[in-house]
């Protein structure tokens, strides 16, 4: 927004919409101003020269470092001013990073004071006394850089502008929360300088209100959706107004805790991230961190902090510790893990918060080492260690009172309470007992993905109750992780459901019993079940399958990233094996990535690498752009391993609880265009899922705990497979179905498209679809406590509602739609209903992609039986082949578009009957393939034949010039514009302007238009424009 501000807005408040920007832009500085910020109009501050060169508001900073730095030497604050105003940098991040630690920790200065050189730390903003600050909300403050831009509004503290918001107009259908983000993107391209200052960005349409800081992409601009922490208003489903962003974070107090506590860099080899944190970490934080006082000076209980999975919770574990750092006088931190790699994800993500944190996270080595740093210090220190060093003797550590231990992802297998009696006479002490004696005076916090069990007494009994819980259904709202769905495809298998039962249960025992004894006794007897999972028959129908899955449906979802658990080492191997042997062109797509052995055959070692190795493929999987598109993993890579861009993860493993739940959630990652993950079952899952969500909140349970529940799950498949029959009303398909003939099967399929199809029941269709959809989603979920009849019939109903999705939406822009995924889809439906191996194929054994300029097609089409079917692929088709020539050639856009839309609205007014329509759609298609090869018989190409029609477009022109001249008119405009294809004529309208004055000359040189048809030209015009904003090479 560019207008002037007060009077301006003044004027079009009087004289036009009402809710403008200029609106809006007055009711978020009122807002700013009624909690206590001075409002000033841009235009009339007194700016330092006229060259608008100044990003700060003039003399204000200066009068503010006085003031709060009252005993500094006025040398120290000269520098400390010099620092601030020429911050040091190669670019606007570098600079940023600066600025920021200035603003959280001081300035540090060397000066000399008349005797010495000495330091000190100057301070910009006085944190512990608001009042003491100056707060300003201003308007259109003009800064000119590369270019001359003023962003809408400002928020200076002490004169730094540390927040810019940007709006669009509430009342315009054109202008959302999407533009102001790619506003905001160019000012900090063409006034960088003045977001050196920046603390975060606001962008808002009033309906839609977010925040977020200068790295971060469109989808990480989040909500602030709660003004003081209560999320029951949330969940509530009270509407989240623009101003509770502005409640929320900008009271004084709130905005200097949020600039000192919650903003830190996230600095690694790939990159440095700005975080923000987003509301539920900053009032989880808060939370936690009263709660740790309190323990510190009670019972030591400091609660468990529960954030679902994906949603930041190592972030906040950082936000956390550096809270408690400046509320707690210097205490030193423990963070406890179960796992034995101290390279991973929360190491390494305090790591990369270390300048934030103030200090680095050190690793304990050995039981002696961690002795060592926790005695070598009475305070501060950040100590990573594993449960193992505590269980090594019964000796204390340290009893020191201001140590806090962080266990990530407390639950009571790692941190079991009980001691358990063995046979022989033995006792074995559970590990949270033995960090409880090796630190009898500390605090204890957990902080986890998954919620504690409700037996689960012995995790309650050291760290207490919930602190905070930001469950998965208000992460997924919030933007802040994606939805998972699930897709079974066990029965595709065939695997025997008595071994599956038998397996599932026997993890159950392993996953509750923390005796090592008893586990690996188990996991021998299990070892038979990696003969029947690891069959040679049944690895090739599992690989294949995969494989088909994969191509068909998710190497195209976003960057093609997919995860494939397999049962064992063993069987890891032999999948992978299996993939190379059915894809040997996929040598660097996938590979294994799980530990290693001296047992291990020669040939594993290979493929599996060393430690170097894992690493390296850790990066290249993180690389969207890698070839690496397929990981085959065991254990590793389930817990930790963050990959924004992976979707789809193929389960062939058992695993029950949070770590099933932490292992789906490698796919619940935000991610650009990316609408949920997938999770494909292999193994049968269902019955784990739906144990592992019964600690979850309700409404979480309400929302995705029963996707596996066969109890609930079956009345609902019946209902909805009722309710689909009810839409089938007439069309006799039950008795047809019943047969093992694939060409029988694909006739009964093909009629019930066509019964669906029949213009009468158009309004039906959305609602069929859905019925289906909901009953298939029951069905996957209640498949054993269903008969083979029924079976049969629900495979029917889902291949109808495939056909219609496939029929009804193919690809905008494509001309050409393939059958060969309704193909598989009604193999797999079929093997899992019938155990029918054949493929029905609706058109005998084509598996080709069905064209318009398919002439044996067109004539196969002539004859089906199902007329509506008939008519709707072809209007399909041709439809798709008009959005085409949209974007290629005016005439024949407009003229096949006018055709297409006569015959549909006749058919649907009931003035033409299907097989008319039929015949009608037929010669339009016989037309658009002879307009084709008119092009091949003039020679021109598709491009050159656009241009040759909009010249020859009224037919009068013809009498005017020969063929060859109009031909010759075609190549010389079209090799014109592409000749000058470099410029930018998209975007810039002066360019624009003289491409138009260059055609022109050019058509007038031909004489052309002859003066009896004038109108000839506009056509020419228009499919120049068309072809600047959708020609080949723009």
């Amino acid at each position: 927004m560019q207008s002037t501000g007060g009077a301006a807005a003044e004027h079009e408040l009087n004289h036009g919409s009402l809710f403008d920007e200029a609106y809006f832009e007055q009711a978020v500085i009122e807002h700013l101003s009624a909690m206590g910020y001075e409002r000033l109009y841009g235009p009339n501050i007194e700016r330092t020269d006229s060259s608008y060169h100044d990003a700060l508001l003039p003399g204000v900073l200066e009068d503010c470092v006085r003031r709060i730095n009252p005993s500094a030497h006025p040398a120290a604050l000269t520098e400390a001013l010099r620092k601030v105003t020429d911050i040091e940098g190669v670019d606007l991040l570098s600079r940023n990073i600066r600025f920021m630690d200035y603003l959280q920790s001081g300035v540090e200065v060397s000066y000399f004071d008349g005797e010495k050189t000495t330091s000190d730390n100057i301070r910009i903003i006085d944190f512990d006394h608001p009042e003491n600050n100056v707060f300003n909300v201003v308007n259109q403050w003009t800064y000119v850089e590369y270019e001359e831009k003023r962003p809408d509004v400002i928020v200076f503290v002490n004169g730094m502008p540390l927040v810019v918001f940007e709006l669009k107009s509430p009342s315009r259908e054109n202008a959302d929360a999407s533009d102001a983000y790619l506003q905001l993107r160019n000012y900090m391209k063409a006034i960088p300088t003045l977001f050196n200052y920046n603390a975060f960005c606001v962008m808002t349409d009033m309906s839609d209100t977010r925040v977020g800081t200068i790295t971060a992409s469109e989808d990480r601009f989040m909500q602030w959706k709660t003004a003081d922490g209560d999320y029951s208003k949330i969940a509530g489903k009270v509407a989240v107004r623009w101003t509770t962003l502005l409640d929320g974070m900008f009271p004084k107090e709130r905005l200097l805790d949020i600039l000192r506590n919650f903003i830190c860099f996230s600095k690694s080899e790939d990159g440095t991230a700005k975080i923000l944190a987003a509301y539920h970490q900053y009032f989880g934080v808060h939370k936690a961190v009263e709660s740790t006082m309190h323990a510190m000076h009670g019972d030591g209980k400091a609660g468990v902090f529960w954030h679902t999975q994906g949603s930041g919770k190592s972030l906040s574990m950082v936000f956390y510790v550096h809270l408690l750092a400046s509320q707690v006088n210097s205490p030193t931190i423990v963070v406890t893990t179960d796992r034995t790699d101290l390279d991973g994800q929360l190491y390494g993500q305090f790591a990369k918060c270390a300048d934030f944190l103030r200090q680095a996270p050190q690793q304990a080595e050995s039981r002696e080492n961690l002795i060592e740093l926790l005695n070598n210090r009475q305070t501060n220190g950040i100590v990573f260690t594993t449960m193992q060093k505590f269980s090594e003797s019964d000796e204390p550590l340290s009893e020191r009172r201001n140590i806090v231990v962080m266990a990530d992802e407390a639950h009571r297998s790692q941190y079991g309470l009980e001691v358990k009696l063995h046979a022989d006479g033995t006792h074995s002490v559970g590990d949270a007992l033995k960090v409880r004696q090796a630190l009898p005076n500390a605090s204890y916090i957990g902080f986890t993905g998954t919620p504690i069990e409700t037996q689960d007494k012995s995790t309650r009994e050291i760290f207490g109750d919930y602190v905070d819980v930001y469950d998965m259904t208000q992460s997924v709202e919030d933007g802040a992780t994606r939805p998972v769905f699930y897709e079974s495809r066990v029965v595709s298998l065939k695997l025997d459901e008595n071994v599956l039962r038998e397996l599932d249960e026997e993890y159950e025992h392993i996953a509750d019993d923390v005796n090592e004894q008893a586990i690996s006794r188990s996991k021998r007897d299990l070892a038979t079940m990696d003969s029947v999972l690891g069959a040679p028959e049944t690895i090739d129908s599992l690989c294949r399958d995969i494989v088909d899955h994969y191509e068909e449906n998710r190497a195209d979802e976003l960057t093609g990233k997919a995860l494939v658990v397999a049962y064992s080492r063993p069987i890891a191997m032999r999948m992978y094996e299996k993939f190379l042997e059915l894809r040997p062109q996929w040598e660097d797509k996938v590979h294994v990535v799980m530990t290693s052995s001296n047992q291990d055959p020669e040939e594993w070692h290979k493929v599996i690498g060393n430690k170097a190795r894992k690493l390296e493929l850790a990066k290249e999987f993180k690389d969207d752009g890698s070839p690496f598109k397929i990981a085959i993993v065991v254990d590793m890579w389930l817990t930790g391993f963050d990959v924004p861009s992976l979707s789809t993860m193929y389960a062939y493993k058992p695993m029950r609880g949070h770590n099933l739940m932490q292992a789906i959630a490698r796919v619940n990652r935000v991610y650009k265009g990316k609408e949920g993950g997938l999770i494909v079952d292999y193994i049968g899952i269902a019955g784990a899922l739906k144990r592992a969500m019964h600690d979850y909140t309700k409404r979480d349970r309400e929302r995705y705990g029963d996707m596996n529940v066969a109890d609930t799950a079956y009345p609902l498949f019946l209902d909805k497979l009722s309710a689909c029959r009810d839409f089938l009303h007439g069309l006799d398909y039950r008795d047809r179905i019943c047969t093992h003939s694939a060409e029988q099967m694909a006739d009964a399929i093909a009629d019930g498209a066509d019964y669906l199809l029949d213009s009468k029941r158009e309004k039906n269709r959305k609602d069929f679809i859905k019925c289906a959809k909901e009953m298939a989603q029951a069905f996957g979920l209640c498949r054993s406590m269903v008969s083979d009849e029924l079976k049969l019939e629900e495979a029917y109903i889902d291949v109808l509602r495939t056909q219609m999705l496939k029929v009804l939406n193919a690809n905008p822009g494509n001309p050409r739609m393939s059958l060969k995924e309704i193909n598989r889809r009604i193999a797999d439906i079929m093997e899992q209903g019938v155990h029918n191996e054949g493929v029905i194929d609706l058109f005998e054994d084509r598996t080709v992609e069905v064209s318009l300029f398919d002439e044996s097609f067109l004539a196969e089409v002539a004859q089906m039986k199902q007329k509506n079917l008939a008519a709707e692929l072809l209007r399909k088709l041709i439809a798709d082949q008009v959005r085409a020539y949209r974007r290629k050639s005016v005439v024949l856009a407009d003229k096949f578009s006018e055709m297409l839309q006569k015959s549909v609205n006749a058919y649907l007014n009931g003035m033409l009957t299907n097989a008319e329509v039929i015949q009608q759609l037929l010669d339009m298609a016989k037309e658009i393939m002879a307009a084709r090869q008119e092009g091949k018989t003039l020679g021109l190409d598709d491009e050159e034949l656009a241009f040759y029609d909009a010249l020859t477009k009224p037919q009068a022109i013809k009498d005017f010039y020969e063929n060859d001249e109009l031909v010759a008119i075609t190549r010389e405009l079209t090799d014109t514009l592409r000749k000058n294809r470099t410029i930018d004529w998209q975007k810039k309208e002066d360019a624009r302007a003289r491409m138009r004055f260059a055609i022109k000359r050019l058509l007038k040189r031909h004489k052309y238009p002859p003066d009896e048809v004038p109108e000839a030209i506009e056509t020419v015009m228009q499919q120049c424009e068309l072809w600047v904003d959708h020609g080949e090479g723009n």
